[in-house]
């Protein structure tokens, strides 16, 4: 999934968790076929979890908490005692579930230049036009353009397209996609690609695996 929270987009690969915060304003996309499980954990309960939107890794136990919780919240006859031990042990393994967070800084809308070259390489990421065709193609020069990416968004633009490119690589190894058909999407051989890949993320594109995602939500947020 791609979540998006103000000015930053988070990804969500699978088996990870997104937690939101009580009253984060978020769009979600869901850039592969999901099977989504939300779980509603009460304002009271969280304040050893992050006041930002976090991604979290979900190990066995964990997934099962949650697919558990999620379908016994969905039944008529529910079991109160098991759902309160749940969520406690569900509580305890997010206190120390690694956090594993592709975050995509996003412009705001106070320049339109800006604005319109990531909306761009976010709908076509390959890195088939040059950062100098971008600029031509919105208007600016690339020297405002390069200022603009540092200011705004804190890195340069061929760091930040690089961050797209892995979003979507992730989406398509969720689908179960050939690694070597993702790279030539994105215009790498898929050597450089898996180099790319590996010295991004720490794992090489393969050990990605399709699965379901997770995401956690607390109550007070529109998750």
């Amino acid at each position: 999934m791609w979540v998006e929270t103000g000015r930053e987009a988070l990804v969500v690969p699978p088996q990870r968790a997104v937690w939101l915060p009580p009253g984060t304003s978020h769009s979600i996309h869901m850039m592969s076929d999901v099977d989504m499980r939300n779980l509603y954990l009460h304002e009271r309960n969280v304040g050893h979890l992050s006041r930002r939107a976090d991604v979290f890794e979900v190990n066995g136990l964990l997934r099962e908490l949650i697919t558990s919780i999620a379908g016994h919240e969905h039944t008529h006859a529910r079991d109160q005692t098991y759902l309160d031990a749940a969520y406690r042990l569900t509580m305890l393994e997010l206190a120390h579930a690694p956090r594993s967070s592709l975050r995509i800084a996003l412009p705001d809308a106070s320049d339109r230049r800006l604005e319109a070259l990531c909306r761009a390489v976010i709908d076509n990421p390959s890195i088939a036009l040059s950062f100098e065709q971008h600029a031509a193609s919105v208007g600016a020069s690339v020297r405002t353009l390069a200022r603009l990416f540092t200011r705004e968004l804190g890195v340069g633009f061929a760091e930040w397209r690089r961050q797209v490119q892995l979003a979507v690589a992730l989406s398509g190894l969720a689908e179960g996609r050939p690694v070597s058909s993702i790279a030539r999407e994105l215009g790498f051989q898929p050597s450089s690609f898996s180099d790319m890949f590996r010295r991004e993320l720490g794992a090489p594109p393969t050990a990605f695996d399709p699965g379901a995602t997770l995401s956690v939500g607390a109550e007070g947020s529109q998750a």
